[in-house]
């Protein structure tokens, strides 16, 4: 379900997440997505990964949207956004799987709500963020990375 975020904007921090499924909200920029692929089976398709940023504490969290629900949620996902996640499920990340340092994900349930902010959003400065193009032009150097 998408919708236009209405003012007065309430939502968690990443750190104050919890395990499980409940009525837990996260507002915060929407950093990018890609398709997640087993490449075990040929590549078959089993999900989308997410990347979330809370600009405040300087925190990245990811989350996941299983194959029976990427259709569904796929409009609502526009990279560079500002959303409120509602309903989701907050699993443990297996560190084989871990893209991020936080030690929880966002798993999207058929209950997940993403709603666009456009009045009250947290403010995310972008471009704090280093993309993958400017890190791999730095990558066979022996630069240092500034600022982490």
């Amino acid at each position: 379900m998408v919708r236009t975020q209405r003012p007065n904007v309430y939502h968690s921090t990443f750190e104050s997440l919890r395990l499980g499924r409940s009525c837990q909200s996260i507002a915060s920029g929407f950093l990018r997505l890609w398709d997640s692929l087993n490449f075990k089976k040929d590549m078959e398709f089993v999900g989308i990964t997410v990347l979330f940023l809370n600009e405040k504490v300087n925190s990245v969290i990811y989350g996941f949207t299983p194959v029976g629900c990427a259709n569904h949620y796929m409009p609502s996902l526009k990279a560079d956004s500002i959303v409120k996640v509602d309903r989701f499920e907050v699993a443990r990340c297996s560190s084989m799987y871990k893209i991020t340092d936080h030690s929880f994900l966002i798993c999207f349930i058929s209950l997940t709500i993403i709603d666009e902010v456009i009045t009250d959003a947290p403010e995310t400065n972008l471009q704090s963020i280093r993309l993958f193009d400017n890190l791999q032009v730095i990558a066979s150097t022996n630069l240092e990375l500034s600022g982490l």
